[in-house]
């Protein structure tokens, strides 16, 4: 019998194990490591895993696939921890928004007998904890895959075989590019979400405005609902990609700023081509 011990047992832990689950791989245990116990107790009554264990040492030992689904800041202290648990040939993985500092921790930390890939899920809701987990989470969804240097080829194929078995597709990307392509279009939205609500409520005609608030609001300020230390987290370890596309924003807002100005013309056209962009985008092209 294989061995995956789940590190951390919230939205992405939680709904990693029960989509293993629904998969009924023969041969396969799935166990379960929560820092509070009541989160392993729910994680143990929902049938997410078979066990669950108080100790992380104990999670890790003689598992053949390790995989953290902590907050990144997390991840460097529990590799120290894990690191001399780890059973020669151990695959390791991890399922953080930032790749290049998670990468260099696992290679820093890690033994060379254990074979580090890592891994993103491009799968998400504003919902966090083991309340909110769901097998279907990664259906048809891109997961990012980073194999760390000296990874076992067999390590790999291994993680990509647990990757479709939840529905996902791999994709294979390095560190640098992975960060700053997502910091454009996951990590900045983030910030904008949460900038967009900390603009309107600071205005003392708030609470007139919340009762006005409907669908635009609300699609625009849904990613200000999540876990603020797993966004503090991926603000810290990806710091320069973000600060670089929250500056290009800025400039497209000065863009507009002009636009709504001086130039009618000019500004319907380029809401006409942010549309277009769109459809484009939603299409597939």
């Amino acid at each position: 019998m294989k061995r995956i011990a789940i590190i951390g047992l919230g939205l992405i832990g939680g709904s990693m194990a029960l989509a293993l689950k629904r998969a009924e791989v023969a041969n396969w245990e799935v166990v379960g490591y929560a820092r509070r116990p009541e989160v392993a107790a729910k994680a143990l009554s929902l049938g997410a895993v078979d066990r669950a264990e108080a100790d992380l040492f104990s999670a890790v030992e003689g598992a053949h696939i390790v995989l953290l689904a902590t907050p990144a800041m997390a991840i460097q202290g529990i590799l120290a921890r894990i690191a001399g648990g780890l059973a020669p040939g151990c695959i390791v993985t991890d399922t953080a928004s930032t790749k290049a500092q998670v990468m260099k921790w696992a290679e820093e930390l890690l033994p060379s007998s254990v074979s580090f890939i890592g891994g993103h899920p491009m799968a998400g809701k504003e919902a966090s904890g083991i309340e909110a987990a769901d097998a279907g989470l990664f259906q048809g969804c891109t997961y990012c895959m980073v194999p760390g240097r000296g990874a076992a080829r067999e390590a790999i194929d291994e993680v990509v075989e647990v990757v479709k078995l939840v529905g996902a597709k791999p994709l294979f990307l390095d560190a640098s590019e992975h960060d700053s392509l997502v910091a454009g279009i996951s990590h900045l939205p983030l910030v904008l979400s949460a900038a967009l609500v900390a603009t309107t409520t600071k205005s003392p005609f708030w609470p007139m405005m919340a009762r006005l608030a409907a669908t635009g609001f609300r699609d625009l300020s849904r990613l200000a609902s999540g876990n603020p230390g797993m966004s503090r987290d991926i603000c810290l370890t990806n710091r320069e990609p973000i600060l670089r596309w929250i500056d290009e924003y800025i400039g497209e807002l000065r863009r507009f700023r002009h636009l709504v100005s001086e130039d009618a013309i000019g500004l319907e056209e380029a809401f006409f081509r942010a549309r277009e962009e769109r459809e484009r985008w939603l299409q597939g092209i």
